[in-house]
């Protein structure tokens, strides 16, 4: 195996990695964002309000998007044991 193909795997591991935390970490952020903004027009200010409302955003994400995030992992993981014979073979 040459280290071309450990950066293209790594790479493409990394994307993976990105593709799959982004609606789960921008669902977050938006949504500390709005609370953070009503909090500091109501003048409250809590630090356990932002949690649940982050939570149920979160897991509603999840709930949205999981099949996707899993058949995205699925195909990433068969595409990486097709590899695998021409890896071991000294090819790409």
């Amino acid at each position: 195996m040459d280290t071309s193909a450990v950066m293209d795997i790594g790479a493409q591991a990394l994307l993976l990695a990105a593709k799959l935390a982004a609606p789960v970490l921008l669902t977050a952020l938006a949504v500390g964002l709005l609370i953070s903004l009503l909090q500091s027009i109501t003048q409250i200010q809590e630090v356990t309000l932002s949690f649940v409302p982050k939570a149920v955003a979160v897991a509603l994400v999840l709930l949205v998007a999981g099949h996707w995030m899993i058949s995205e992992t699925v195909t990433f993981t068969h595409e990486m044991f097709a590899r695998i014979p021409g890896l071991l073979n000294g090819g790409g």
